[in-house]
């Protein structure tokens, strides 16, 4: 299906594209697809601009589709994740298949880190059964959806599920991969937030690597002994 509104974001980032901008972003990303130049914010800010006014959620999935499995270049890509993220989208039940879809395929840490917050956005929403689909997705073979459910309750802060939490770091900690572990420490680091005290007993209570005990740990510091009970009484 080929929409309109897909077309004219198209058109938008070549418009904006910068040469320049491309070939450096293509290099930081390790991207085998191009990049028009075009910067993050700015590729949200033309979707948003194209979409606006635009209400009809199935029109908004179509064209993110089409972006994404069309896309030439990777902001195609972005523009994909920034119309799932469209208040008419918003906690819609088909979005979730579309994160599924852009994390199997875009296989890398920009894609994941962003539509991460398209699952904690569906924890308020449907909480059992999106928490059902986060432990699944905390087993499975697909480093880049674990890593997904593992950061699924970013920004989520007292509404944070710590037993999901648990549920979803506790089958990785022994993953010696450097995305799992950097995601580990990133989700239990956001929440010290807001528990400080319970992410340093989790912290004391796992065997984890010693990268992720420091994003852990990062503002909150490890957990401090208490004076010997002389000391108590003087």
């Amino acid at each position: 299906m080929t929409t309109a509104l897909a077309q004219a974001i198209r058109a938008a980032l070549r418009a904006a594209a910068d040469p320049e901008r491309a070939r450096a972003q293509q290099a930081y990303m390790k991207s085998a697809m191009p990049f028009h130049g075009v910067a993050l914010p700015e590729v949200r800010r033309l979707t948003s601009a194209a979409a606006k006014g635009t209400t009809d959620a199935a029109y908004l999935l179509a064209a993110a589709d089409e972006l994404w499995d069309g896309a030439s270049h990777r902001e195609e890509r972005y523009a994909a994740m920034a119309l799932i993220a469209l208040n008419p989208l918003r906690a819609d039940p088909a979005v979730l298949p579309r994160v599924e879809h852009m994390v199997r395929t875009g296989r890398w840490w920009d894609i994941t880190d962003d539509v991460a917050h398209r699952m904690a956005e569906a924890l308020d929403a449907r909480p059992r059964d999106t928490a059902d689909l986060v432990r699944r997705w905390a087993v499975d073979e697909d480093l880049w959806i674990r890593r997904v459910a593992i950061i699924s309750q970013l920004d989520r802060r007292d509404r944070l599920d710590e037993t999901l939490l648990a549920d979803a770091i506790e089958p990785n900690t022994a993953d010696g991969e450097f995305f799992i572990r950097k995601a580990i420490g990133w989700a239990l680091r956001q929440h010290a937030r807001v528990a400080p005290d319970w992410v340093r007993r989790f912290v004391a209570g796992h065997d984890l690597s010693p990268l992720t005990v420091r994003e852990a740990l990062k503002h909150i510091g490890p957990a401090q002994p208490g004076p010997p009970p002389s000391a108590a009484r003087n």
